[in-house]
């Protein structure tokens, strides 16, 4: 649900940015700032409804009421006014709904990831792990299919005029189907424990600044680089090809599914060669390492107007990209104690998106005048440096002995 949301936006970024933030060059700059503004909430967002709901009242209990909010105010977006009908109001409005948006889905990946790993055992945990992790990514990949449906429906000059509102309509269908599945299912028997014992904290985030400063630091700095290199990719992908590559969009929706697929791919098998190499720390630094090594190259091959080229590349960089991603629900959710996992997680993973939400914004004002994969592709190594750097100064969450009776989970 998350990913279908926040990708319809990036999708359909080209197309608003005349028609919401007005007719200025500066225009797709001021829409991709509406990822900054996503970012900024979710951390908002992860703080309240992890430390009022998540790590007091239950995972599940959370992970209900912040699907709920973040479909309506997601499905609310095909409502926003024009730039021409109301003037600035136009971008006001819709920000205000991303920062909506953003506030509820703040607290899903720190419940989601802590709900999973306390109800897998260690040696599957990082398994599992991965499918939450690709929750994003399933969502992605849906809504580059509808995306590219209703461009071929609409028609080209008609979907760029008003139609791309629709697309936001749908959220609501995936929205009411997450509802209804958190509806049925049961919290962590590690959460329900905890409470029959009355061991909730009190104060989560007091008890995660206090315990936990150092972890949390390095934490932040891991998904700081993780997801400016994603924002710097998936997210930026669609301008590069609408703006760059004069891909029409029905071609865009279906590149942009494939090179998504691909991605999924990456991310579970990441998760399968975790069920053999447990190693959490080290397994992430590995794979980052071969990202950096091989993400320009890659880079420069998608970068053509040969579609099949097109696949090639960003799927092999997302794919390679997604792999790292495999190892982090788990990696967090070890790292911090289960009195404020919901916060700590969710905390940390949303900082980092802070700094990942300004990844097109930053790299579209170096574009403003003519395209180079330049600045591009210095932009992802600052993103890998900071992932790197995070992960090295990470202490190791796995021990194998955790399958007897030391789990860090449990604690």
């Amino acid at each position: 649900m998350d990913g279908y949301v926040s990708i319809s936006y990036a999708l359909v970024a080209a197309t608003i940015a005349p028609i919401i933030f007005g007719p200025t060059k500066y225009a797709l700059v001021a829409t991709f700032l509406g990822f900054a503004v996503t970012s900024l909430s979710r951390v908002l967002g992860s703080l309240f409804f992890g430390n009022f709901l998540g790590d007091r009242l239950g995972r599940r209990k959370m992970l209900t009421v912040t699907v709920f909010g973040f479909s309506i105010f997601g499905f609310s977006i095909g409502f926003v006014p024009t730039f021409s009908q109301v003037g600035l109001l136009a971008p006001v409005i819709m920000y205000l709904l991303l920062f909506f948006v953003g506030f509820f889905a703040g607290a899903e990946y720190g419940g989601g990831a802590a709900l999973a790993s306390e109800s897998a055992p260690p040696s599957k945990r990082n398994f599992v792990g991965a499918f939450v992790q690709s929750g994003y990514g399933v969502g992605y990949f849906i809504v580059s299919l509808v995306y590219s449906l209703m461009s071929l429906h609409f028609g080209q000059s008609l979907f760029n005029s008003t139609d791309w509102r629709y697309l936001f309509f749908s959220a609501i269908i995936p929205g009411m189907i997450s509802l209804a599945t958190r509806f049925g299912s049961l919290d962590s028997s590690v959460f329900t424990e905890m409470s029959e014992k009355k061991q909730i904290s009190k104060h989560p985030i007091l008890d995660l600044f206090r315990e936990s400063p150092r972890a949390l630091v390095f934490a932040i700095f891991i998904t700081a680089g993780i997801l400016y290199i994603n924002s710097g990719t998936l997210s930026y992908y669609p301008t590069v090809m609408h703006d760059y590559l004069d891909l029409n969009d029905s071609s865009i929706g279906y590149f942009i599914a494939l090179i998504n697929l691909i991605s999924l791919f990456g991310v579970w098998i990441g998760g399968f060669i975790s069920l053999k190499f447990q190693a959490r720390k080290l397994s992430m630094f590995f794979y980052s390492l071969i990202f950096t090594i091989f993400f320009y190259p890659l880079l420069l091959l998608g970068y053509s107007h040969n579609g099949t080229y097109i696949i090639i590349g960003f799927g092999f960089q997302s794919f390679l990209e997604a792999i790292i991603f495999a190892s982090l629900p788990t990696f967090l959710a070890e790292t911090f104690s289960k009195k404020y996992r919901s916060t700590a997680v969710g905390f940390s993973y949303n900082m980092g998106a802070v700094i990942g939400g300004f990844a097109p914004t930053i790299i579209s004002v170096f574009e403003i005048t003519s395209f180079s994969t330049t600045p591009w592709a210095l932009n992802l190594l600052g993103g890998c440096a900071i992932l790197l750097f995070g992960v090295f100064m990470s202490r190791e969450t796995w021990n194998p002995s955790s399958n007897k009776n030391t789990d860090v989970i449990a604690n």
